[in-house]
């Protein structure tokens, strides 16, 4: 077997706005950390439109069936292209019930807090997200969104987030919900998990109101280890702890299904109003990488890769702008790699 063939083969898809910009730096940072990742190019988003008239063309769609992992900048979505979001139809498309969103304090990024650790498992395809939704009039002055809580859905993600817990080491899981208002569909989903919880005994479990969640991760987010939810919670909340630690900047994302297949994405926007100036923050997308390395079994440049980011944020001098310091992408990408050990 050739030594292309054990590589993993990765489907790269840039993005839209500022995202050429940060794909390619931190193409340079995984490859200087060890990364040894065959990439195949693909489009999709604004980029797609333009070029194929779609903005999720079947190549793209194709490739990520065949490869099964990719990584993929901030997207944008055509007006009027037919899409409620691209990336809410990669997610459809490929099942990819779990949404991860870690949020770590970063020595030198500047925040209101320290000491936040917190992991969002939210659940992907289901809730209001499902796209159910019609006017209830021909005038069109009411209409409805209907949300789809599942047993199976409930189930799977939360088994799914019990499980993470014991990967990585993980002493609680706490489940948000507001089944004292919505007690049949968000009751399903505590009861579920109730049910969950019992087997696995070596990890504590408690469940929590989501506007008291919101409360208290803004008053003592040390208090939570990792939050699971459903599609509409977790899509609000986990913009909520990225803000805990310093913003959608340095916050990276995961989308998993079945099967080992799996979308990395930076979660934050586009910034079109910056892109093509050379300053933006690949923080957030070298963070996602950092996750795609460890899910394709390459730890070691994992590690790497975040030992040089972190080292790069804890200094002053070596911060992109958005952060307090001076530096644009390109450079600080090379104080990245510079601090790597």
């Amino acid at each position: 077997m050739s030594e292309s063939m054990k590589r993993p083969q990765v489907t790269l898809i840039e993005g839209d706005g500022i995202g050429p910009e940060i794909t390619a730096a931190t193409l340079e940072a995984v490859a200087a950390a060890g990364g040894a990742i065959d990439w195949h190019p693909a489009t999709a988003g604004m980029a797609a439109a333009e070029r194929h008239g779609d903005p999720l063309p079947a190549a793209t769609v194709e490739s990520i069936k065949r490869h099964k992992v990719a990584l993929k900048g901030p997207l944008g979505t055509p007006i009027g292209a037919g899409f409620r979001s691209v990336n809410v139809a990669l997610r459809q498309q490929f099942d990819l019930y779990a949404n991860v969103r870690p949020a770590v304090t970063i020595p030198g990024v500047p925040s209101r807090y320290t000491g936040v650790d917190i992991v969002m498992i939210r659940e992907n395809t289901e809730d209001l997200y499902a796209g159910i939704e019609h006017y209830v009039d021909p005038r069109r002055s009411a209409a409805e969104s209907i949300a789809i809580i599942t047993r199976y859905g409930s189930e799977r993600i939360i088994e799914y987030a019990f499980q993470y817990a014991r990967r990585h080491g993980r002493k609680r899981v706490t489940l948000v919900h507001k089944a004292n208002i919505l007690k049949l569909s968000n009751g399903l989903f505590l009861d579920t998990g109730r049910e969950v919880a019992k087997r696995y005994p070596d990890i504590a479990f408690d469940d929590m109101i989501v506007d008291a969640t919101a409360m208290k991760l803004v008053i003592a987010p040390e208090r939570f280890d990792m939050i699971v939810t459903m599609n509409l919670f977790g899509d609000i909340l986990s913009d909520l702890i990225a803000g805990l630690v310093g913003g959608l900047g340095v916050a990276p994302g995961a989308n998993i299904g079945d099967g080992g297949c799996a979308i990395f994405e930076a979660v934050h926007g586009t910034a079109p109003d910056i892109a093509g100036r050379g300053v933006a923050n690949p923080t957030a997308m070298m963070l996602t990488a950092a996750m795609l390395l460890d899910h394709v079994e390459q730890g070691a440049a994992a590690s790497r890769l975040r030992r040089g980011l972190h080292a790069a944020l804890a200094n002053a001098e070596t911060r992109t702008g958005d952060l307090g310091g001076k530096l644009g992408t390109a450079d600080f990408t090379k104080a990245v790699i510079a601090a790597m050990t």
